[in-house]
Formats: structure tokens, C-alpha cells, sequence
């Protein structure tokens, strides 16, 4: 198998003026594959089944990031599929992740920062298609449920049916009527930040509802190729799920993450102040002696979003699409529970913006006609802006010459190619994660820094950015940090709440006495 290595060259080539790689964003594309089998013979725009899973960070069996996560269904895709074990989101938030992943732009292109915008009233992405826009426009039936978009924030024009509805992408969820149940409510506290089992089935629950509906489409006759997107929302806050899956995990049992005593010593500013963002949630969570208690919770979110997933896959193998349709499964950002004293996302460490990437392609796609190689992973750096490329490759869209991200069809084929390229997160305005090769290098919008050897420090414990024989190692991966980031537009913004963090949109806000006197009620 040839393998030709093609450099991408569009936000990178915007926005980078100097490339210190070897290989510079490199775009694989196979020559010469599937000769066996004539090109009439195999399907050109094949069905795609799209599942996200809402803050699911690394801590599931496939990428090993604790030993007490049950993930048997997550277990049985990886050994069908490609599992992408180093891939990043363009933002540890939901609403920018998602938007750039599913427009194919990153937040620097677009202005798309935080979760306190509208990304329907982003200037940029108003001239883009998103992914559902793309297929539908390109004769694909388009149909979703649950989670894509950020909640309400719907992409009104890229499905064909959507349940509960277009307007209303969110089945209800049972909620309990005394609420926090286990978490001491403190002040600016997020109030679906709680955990308790519930004495429900499987069935009655909101994600039952969404892989109900998506598998029931994968049960009808459909006369063109289809594009099912599942949002399942559980590990999301509340972690509330029935009780057999809290029962997997007894208390006196739970182990709490990998930590280092006075690990936010070397952190700067801006850092600290992300640490404490909202109140303060380590503190209160310590307080309330309800540490083991929340990590039982997100284990058994973990593990009851799994089982959802394998309703999925289930109703897939038994329909009549088993060996025609690509599956993706992807979370929009990781989360933390307790690692540098950080709860929740909104942070650009390590194991907040890794996030959970596999996909399979059958075999017989015109693109692809091996399919990707089964029970195989790579190490190599990817990024959820990656997605929308791949699948416009694989699916045979019309084509688009602006996305962010580069296309993994070659990847996929051949996993154990090495591909060397930085990959860039943004937290708000002015604050990048840099991923090249073993190195993480962070730096926020007032200039102080991070900088981490993933080889030797997994847990981000040695914060090396002072070490002058490190200086020019950290002047490479600035040198990939954005020249020209745009500004977030601010007709985008939506009011903020009581416990919201006003977004870095500008240097300036930043330091502004605005702002001060905003955060001035989390003292």
C-alpha cells in the first residue's frame, strides 16, 4: 500500500506563519486500494450513524484512564473499529466544540469561543454548512435526536426530522423534585451539578428515548442514504441514572484519580483562577465529603451511556444497513474530578480537552473500499474538526475547500502511518492548548504558561515552562499559536446567568474593571 503524505494548508496556512514539523499537517491518501473489486460495484454515498456522548473525558476502557470504568459496549466497537487514542476538541466546552466540529471550523476561524454565545449569530458560520446542512443538501435524509447542537441552539435547516422535534432536540428528563439530593448546594453552584441513583428503567429515561427513535429509523425502508445523528447526553451533569448502574460501583470501593499533593503550585493566574471558577467546586465537594460519592456517579453516567450506545449498535447489526453504514462515536471534551483541585470542564489540561474518537467504515465504499482496519488504534494527533472531512470524503459530498480539519480516510486504512502536526484547543478568547508529538504546551490570555512532557508526566504534574534548557522547545510550540485569532462577535453573546463566567473575548475585557467587578462575587 502507497501511502502519499498531501499538506493541508487551511487554517493552519492562515493563521501560522512558521511550521516546525516534520511532517507539516499531513493529509493521508491512499493510491492503489480495493483494485479487487470493480469500481460499479461498490457505494459511492454510504449511511452514516453519528453518536455523541456529552462530556465523556478518557476515563473509559479504551483509552485506559481509570481502572474501575465499565465500558463493555465502547470495548466491543474499538474491536470492530479504529480508536483514535490521542484526539483533542477545538474548545473544552460544549457549545464551541460542538459548533466547530459540526461546521468544520475552529473557534480562532470563526469567533465561536464559549458556550455563552449563539453560534446561529456568528457571522462566520452563518455563511457555512454544517454537517446535517451538507448531507441533507447532498441527497442524503438527514435524521437526529437528543443532543447535537448545544441544547436549544438548533440547526433548524440540516434535518429532514429530529425528535422530540427540531424546536425541542432534548426529551424530557426525570428530574427529582428535591434537588441537590447528595451535593450541599453552595452559592454560583451549576444546579444540576448532583448525583443520585433513581429508581427508574432503563426504558424510562431521556437517552432510551434517543436511541429508541434513532433505532427505530435503522429499522425503516429509506430510499436514499441516510445520516442518523444520536446525541446521547449522560456522562452530562445531573448524574442521575437508574440504580443498577450506581450499584456497580460501591462506595467503599471508588478510587479517586491519580493527584499530587500541592499540584497547583506551579500554575500561573489565569490557571488558578479557572481552578476556582464559579465558586470554588473542590472546596465544596471536599467540604460536603462527597468526593467518592461524585466519581461513583460520573462511573455509572460513564456506564450507563455505554449501555445506551449498545442499544445502538445492537439495532444496527439487526438492520438491514449493518454492512453499508459508517459509525461514529465521539465526545465533545473530556472533564476533570478533583485532578488540580479542577472539577468540571472550562480548562485546557490534558485529560479535559482529550476526548473519545472511533469510527468504522465496512468494506465495499467507493472512498474506502477496504474499510478501515478492524481492532486497531492509533496514536497518532487528531481533532474532532477532523470528523466533518472524513465523512465529506468517505460519503461523497459536494465539495468544500475550508474546513480546519484534515480527512482521516487514509488514517483509517493504515492507522500505524505516523502523521506529525500540532493540534490546537482554545479556551474563550486568547488561551491555546498546543498537542505536538509528546509535548502540551498552554498559554493564557495574560502570557503565563505551561508546558508538560506527556512521556514523562501523563498527569500534567511538572509544570516545565521555566526551564531555560526548554526555551526553544516552548518558542516551537508558540510558534504554532494563532497570529490573526478573529474576535468573538459580541452580537453572539446570550445573557449570562447568576453562576456563569463572563467569556475572555478580548485582551482587553479581560483586564477590564468590567469583568473585575463581575468576578468579584466568587470571592
Amino acid at each position: 500500500m502507497m501511502v502519499n503524505l498531501t499538506v493541508h494548508t487551511s487554517l493552519y496556512t492562515r493563521f501560522w506563519s512558521s511550521m516546525r514539523l516534520t511532517v507539516a499537517v499531513a493529509m493521508l491518501t491512499i493510491s492503489g486500494i480495493g483494485c479487487q473489486q470493480p469500481q460499479s460495484d461498490l457505494i459511492e454515498h454510504p449511511n452514516v450513524l453519528f453518536i455523541s456522548l456529552d462530556d465523556m473525558n478518557d476515563w473509559v476502557k479504551p483509552l485506559g484512564g481509570h481502572p474501575q470504568a465499565v465500558t463493555p459496549q465502547l470495548d466491543r466497537f474499538a474491536q470492530t473499529g479504529v480508536n483514535f487514542t490521542r484526539n483533542y476538541a477545538p474548545s473544552p466546552g460544549c457549545n464551541p466544540s460542538r459548533s466547530a466540529m459540526l461546521t468544520g471550523l475552529h473557534p480562532v476561524t470563526s469567533g465561536m469561543y464559549s458556550n455563552y454565545q449563539d453560534w446561529r449569530e456568528v457571522p462566520v458560520l452563518q455563511q457555512v454548512q454544517t454537517i446535517g446542512q451538507h448531507f441533507r443538501e447532498s441527497g442524503y435524509y438527514t435524521a437526529g435526536a437528543g443532543k447535537i447542537f448545544h441544547y436549544s441552539q438548533v440547526d433548524s435547516i440540516g434535518w429532514d426530522d429530529y425528535y422530540p422535534s427540531i424546536a425541542n432536540p432534548m426529551p424530557q428528563e426525570f428530574l427529582p423534585e428535591d434537588r441537590p439530593v447528595n451535593m450541599t448546594a453552595f452559592p454560583f453552584m451549576y444546579n444540576m451539578f448532583d448525583w443520585a441513583p433513581l429508581e427508574l428503567s432503563d426504558e424510562e429515561t431521556a437517552d432510551y428515548q434517543t436511541v429508541s427513535y434513532i433505532s427505530d429509523q435503522l429499522q425503516r425502508e429509506h430510499d436514499k442514504p441516510f445520516f442518523l445523528a444520536a446525541g446521547i447526553y449522560r456522562p452530562h451533569l445531573p448524574w442521575y441514572v437508574p440504580q443498577e448502574y450506581f450499584d456497580r460501583f460501591p462506595i467503599e470501593d471508588v478510587q479517586k484519580p491519580a493527584l499530587l499533593e500541592d499540584d497547583i503550585g506551579d500554575l500561573g493566574p489565569v490557571a488558578q483562577e479557572l481552578i476556582v471558577r464559579g465558586g470554588n467546586y473542590h472546596k465544596h465537594v471536599v467540604e460536603a465529603d462527597q468526593w467518592e460519592e461524585a466519581i461513583q456517579g460520573y462511573l455509572a453516567s460513564v456506564a450507563y451511556a455505554d449501555a445506551m450506545l449498545g442499544h445502538l449498535l445492537d439495532a444496527l447489526e439487526a438492520s438491514p444497513y449493518a454492512d453499508n453504514t459508517i459509525v461514529v462515536i465521539w465526545s465533545d471534551h473530556g472533564w476533570q474530578l478533583g485532578e488540580k483541585e479542577h472539577w468540571r470542564k472550562f480548562a485546557l489540561w490534558e485529560n479535559v480537552i482529550r476526548t473519545v474518537f472511533m469510527m468504522r467504515v465496512p468494506e465495499g465504499i467507493q472512498a474506502l473500499p477496504e474499510g478501515s482496519a478492524p481492532g486497531t488504534s492509533t496514536g497518532n494527533l487528531t481533532s474532532l474538526l477532523d470528523i466533518y472531512p472524513t465523512l465529506a470524503e468517505l460519503c461523497q459530498l459536494s465539495p468544500r475547500t475550508d474546513y480546519d480539519g484534515m480527512s482521516l480516510t487514509g488514517m483509517l486504512a493504515d492507522p500505524s502511518t505516523p502523521v506529525v502536526r500540532p493540534i490546537i484547543s482554545t479556551y474563550d478568547y486568547g488561551s491555546y492548548s498546543i498537542r505536538y508529538e509528546n509535548w502540551h504546551y498552554i498559554r493564557y490570555i495574560d502570557g503565563s504558561e505551561e508546558l508538560y512532557d506527556l512521556e514523562t508526566d501523563p498527569e500534567e504534574w511538572n509544570n516545565r515552562a521555566r526551564e531555560v534548557g526548554l526555551s526553544d522547545t516552548k518558542a516551537m510550540l508558540a510558534g504554532f499559536i494563532p497570529d490573526n485569532p478573529i474576535d468573538l462577535p459580541e452580537e453572539s453573546l446570550i445573557p449570562l446567568m447568576e453562576h456563569h463566567v463572563p467569556p475572555f473575548r478580548s485582551e482587553e475585557y479581560f483586564f477590564s474593571e468590567e469583568r473585575a467587578a463581575w468576578m468579584t462575587r466568587f470571592d
